[in-house]
């Protein structure tokens, strides 16, 4: 008998299953989880030669309060239907797998028509014929994330205690392979953000902007930058000391996330109090309005307000906080030749010559580009 073919969802499709926490951390190798996924399931199959098998997984931002608001989503699959189960889903109050992850223990089921938890219409849908089932949990550190299971022995005896201490085996190596990836993808994470205000970057940043330039130049499309520095921001450190212009910085990084929604844009600390917006497939008046939308957030935000650890008692800092905003188009301010970095260069100076214009003539503006 052939090894079965087995299929798994694409790592794009594979990103809501892990939008999950991890507290520790430690370097690894760049893992490719579809691909590992399969082998698991292939490894599995060849240690007990089964008809089908699959896991499935839930959806961290999904989980309700009950069983029944959660849906186990099948990520790798083989078996007569394993293409077509991808991405499907099973409520977990329901069969074996609702059994295993409710109950984060392994089930063996050798007889489905006298079995309570055998969910008889998963075969009609799929005209598939349950003999037996082996099923263990899958845990992220010790929570229960999904099950895998294999369904019909190949020789047609019923599943043993030795064939679901195998399948718990590979159930662990699926674990460490989804902790591993989060690991790697938080360090990869960690070194693009700004440790202050947990926005990018200025490494990031650049690369961004380089990325979003060829883009545009490939499309045909526009790409806007806003360049952002807080006006009189020395007042802040020197009025509550450096550690109260830091939380200023980290506020002002949460106002930014608030005040620019657009999905593909990018927020970015590029140094000290001056902070840098990515708006790709934005014109001038699209720019100018997400501008005004970040002066007029600015407006109605109160910043330093409350107790700090860094502070004996309650601040409340009355004086209200601007910036003065310079705004970039490309290709309406500089052509569409020259190298990505001249163009990506060109396109910085104007922003923040921009912004400095509004700087000597009073703050608290936005100005545009020559």
């Amino acid at each position: 008998m052939g090894a079965p073919e087995v299929h798994s969802l694409p790592l794009g499709d594979l990103e809501p299953f892990l939008d999950r926490k991890r507290y520790s951390a430690f370097a690894m190798s760049q893992l490719q989880l579809p691909s590992f996924l399969s082998e698991i399931l292939r490894k599995a199959n060849d240690f007990v030669p089964s008809e089908a098998g699959s896991i499935l997984m839930d959806r961290p931002i999904e989980r309700g309060e009950t069983p029944s608001d959660i849906l186990l989503y099948f990520v790798a699959a083989f078996g007569p239907s394993g293409s077509a189960l991808l991405g499907k889903s099973l409520r977990a109050d329901r069969g074996v797998v609702g059994n295993v992850y409710r109950s984060g223990e392994p089930y063996l089921m050798s007889d489905p028509k006298n079995d309570p938890n055998f969910y008889s219409k998963f075969d009609e849908d799929h005209e598939f014929q349950t003999t037996g089932v082996v099923a263990v949990p899958v845990r992220i550190e010790r929570t229960v994330c999904g099950v895998l299971e294999l369904l019909n022995r190949s020789d047609g005896k019923p599943y043993t205690e030795r064939n679901m201490q195998m399948l718990e085996i590979f159930a662990r190596y699926t674990s460490i392979s989804i902790e591993n990836l989060l690991d790697a993808q938080r360090a990869t994470e960690m070194a693009r953000r700004d440790d202050l205000t947990g926005l990018y970057n200025d490494r990031f940043f650049h690369h961004r902007l380089s990325e979003d330039l060829i883009r545009a130049d490939v499309t045909r499309s526009t790409i806007a930058l806003l360049f952002l520095d807080i006006d009189n921001f020395k007042t802040v450190n020197d009025t509550h000391g450096h550690l109260a212009g830091s939380q200023v910085l980290k506020e002002f990084g949460w106002l930014l996330n608030r005040a620019v929604t657009d999905e593909k844009s990018t927020l970015a600390r590029y140094g000290g109090d001056e902070f840098v917006v990515i708006l790709p497939d934005h014109d001038l008046e699209m720019a100018c309005d997400v501008a005004t939308r970040i002066q007029t957030e600015l407006a109605n935000t109160n910043f330093l307000q409350g107790s700090f650890s860094w502070s004996e008692g309650p601040v409340y800092w009355r004086q209200p906080l601007s910036a003065s905003i310079g705004v970039a188009v490309y290709p309406h301010h500089l052509p569409r030749q020259g190298t990505t970095d001249l163009k990506k260069n060109l396109l910085l100076r104007a922003a923040d010559l921009a912004m400095y214009r509004g700087k000597e003539n009073g703050k608290n503006q936005i100005r545009i580009a020559d």
